[in-house]
């Protein structure tokens, strides 16, 4: 099953370097993060989210909070500085081991280990921002809808979904390379070639798809923005809001780089 193998290699990636297997920047190998500048970047990162709801006029309420694929806990850091709680949620043990030992909340985050192809573990209509990044392009296509539409359930009516993902590949034969060569001989070049612990998955998913996504479940996408400047994959963060507050009318924006 795709789910195991994606467990049991985030695990080894976790166990091995979890900084980096968050963060894949070039000379971040070793490892090469310090844990500030780590979570510096999820300060960052976060920053500049709320920043675009606020633009967006899209208030969020401040009582909890999903950092989904929470790995190492970068995110997770720097949402317990908004909320009174924060649930951050990943597959790999390894992972969950380390964004506790690096956890300075005093309590307000919580983390739990899923191994599922669901959020049966939570409830719906629980959060006030569910936010995930970096995480559904290493699931299969499959994986990544039906955990969005899982986001889209736990989240509360009004509330926020901040998801970031790549929609496209910035080289189009690297893209149709990536979409047909088979699995196992990704994993090889990975290995053997690139030297990875473990390997990745990756995949984009189109704004149109997740828009589709989005409506079937509840929610509006508001706006679509692009970010960061990888040389293969063409990054964005989309905002999607759920109910009651997607009927207001809001400017849906096109993609664009900040």
């Amino acid at each position: 099953m795709a789910l195991d193998e994606i467990h049991r290699d985030w695990d080894v990636l976790g166990a091995a370097d979890p900084l980096w297997a968050v963060l894949t920047e070039r000379g971040r190998r070793g490892p090469a993060w310090t844990e500030e500048e780590f979570l510096a970047t999820g300060r960052a990162e976060v920053a500049a989210a709320f920043d675009r709801l606020d633009r967006l006029g899209l208030p969020v309420g401040t009582g909890r909070a999903l950092d989904f694929g929470c790995g190492a806990g970068r995110l997770t850091a720097a949402l317990t500085e908004r909320f009174d709680e924060v649930v951050g949620v990943d597959i790999a043990a390894s992972m969950l081991a380390e964004a506790r030992r690096m956890d300075r909340s005093g309590g307000r985050a919580v983390f739990l280990h899923n191994t599922a192809p669901d959020l049966a573990l939570l409830g719906s209509d629980g959060f006030d921002l569910v936010y995930t990044d970096r995480v559904l392009q290493h699931l299969t296509p499959g994986l990544a809808r039906g955990y969005l539409a899982e986001l889209l359930r736990v989240l509360r009516p009004g509330g926020v979904l901040v998801a970031g993902l790549p929609d496209r590949a910035t080289v189009p034969l690297f893209g149709a390379v990536a979409r047909t060569l088979p699995h196992p001989v990704l994993r090889f070049v990975q290995r053997r070639v690139l030297g990875y612990p473990a390997p990745m998955r990756m995949h984009a998913v189109p704004a149109a798809e997740v828009a589709a996504l989005v409506r079937a479940n509840g929610g509006r996408l508001v706006d679509t923005v692009a970010y960061g400047a990888d040389p293969v994959w063409h990054h964005v963060r989309h905002f999607v809001v759920k109910g009651g507050a997607a009927d207001r009318p809001r400017p849906v924006g096109r993609v664009r780089r900040r």
